[in-house]
C-alpha cells in the first residue's frame, strides 16, 4: 500500500519524524508548516491522506480541515495537543476520520494511518452493489448514492454506511460502528459515532431533525431502514 501523504505540523522536529517513518514503509510524503500552506499544497497535489495538526499558524487545523471537506474527501488524520472531548468532536465533525492526541507512539501512529489507508481504498474483486431503501453502495469504486444522487462521504462514513446497508434493519451499537471505524477504543470515543451519524443524516435525510433512513434505537445503537420512508 503505497500512498502520497500531506503532513502539516509546525513543529519541524515532529514532522521530520512523521515523513521518516512515511518513507519508510513506502509512503512518499511532503511536509508543511502552515494551514495556508496545506491546502495550497492538498489542491496542486491530491494528497492520498492529509495527517493535520490542529494548532497550525495561518489557518489552523480546523479551518483547513473545513475547505478539505468542501474541495473532496480526502482522509484527514488529526493530531492535537488538545484531548478535551469537544475538540475531538469538532474535528470528526468537521470531516476528520480519525485523530490522536498528542504525544503519541510512532508505532500507534503508524498502524492508525495504514487503518485509514485501508479503509479510504478501493476494495478489490466484483463486490455486488449493497442496497438498503433509496441507499446504493457500489464497494469496488467507492461511490454511495441516495435516490440516484450522489454522496460524498468520508472513509469513516463511507465504513459505516456500507456495514449497515449491508445489513439493513439491523440495530448497531455505537462499539461496534467502532469496529468498521477506528477499532475498539476507550469508551468515550463512541460518541465520535453521533457526530458520523449526524453528518451523514445531513447528507441521506429529507430532513436531518427528523430522521426516516437512519434511526435512532434509544438506549441500543442506530440502524438503516430498508425500505423507502420519504417524508
Amino acid at each position: 500500500m503505497c500512498a502520497h501523504i500531506l503532513v502539516a505540523e509546525d513543529d519541524e522536529m515532529q514532522a521530520k519524524l512523521i515523513r521518516r517513518l512515511l518513507l519508510q514503509e513506502g509512503h512518499t510524503a511532503v511536509v508543511v508548516h502552515d494551514g495556508r500552506a496545506a491546502i495550497d499544497e492538498a489542491k496542486s497535489r491530491r494528497p492520498d491522506l492529509v495527517v493535520l495538526d490542529l494548532m497550525l499558524p495561518r489557518i489552523d487545523g480546523f479551518g483547513v480541515c473545513r475547505m478539505l471537506r468542501q474541495d473532496g474527501n480526502v482522509p484527514v488524520l488529526m493530531l492535537t495537543a488538545r484531548s478535551t472531548e469537544d475538540d475531538v468532536l469538532l474535528g470528526l465533525e468537521l470531516g476528520a476520520d480519525d485523530y490522536m492526541t498528542k504525544p503519541y507512539s510512532p508505532r500507534e501512529l503508524m498502524a492508525r494511518i495504514r487503518t485509514v489507508l485501508r479503509r479510504s481504498m478501493r476494495p478489490a474483486g466484483n463486490s455486488p452493489l449493497l442496497r438498503a431503501g433509496c441507499i446504493t453502495i457500489d464497494p469496488v469504486r467507492h461511490l454511495v448514492t441516495c435516490d440516484g444522487t450522489p454522496v460524498t462521504c468520508t472513509p469513516g462514513e463511507f465504513a459505516i454506511l456500507h456495514a449497515m446497508t449491508a445489513e439493513p434493519d439491523r440495530v448497531f451499537s455505537r462499539r461496534q460502528l467502532l469496529q468498521y471505524t477506528r477499532g475498539h477504543d476507550r469508551a468515550s470515543t463512541e460518541r465520535a459515532i453521533d457526530v458520523h451519524i449526524m453528518n451523514l443524516r445531513k447528507k441521506i435525510e429529507p430532513d436531518p431533525r427528523r430522521p426516516v433512513r437512519l434511526l435512532t434505537v434509544f438506549g441500543v445503537g442506530y440502524k438503516l431502514v430498508d425500505g423507502r420512508h420519504d417524508a
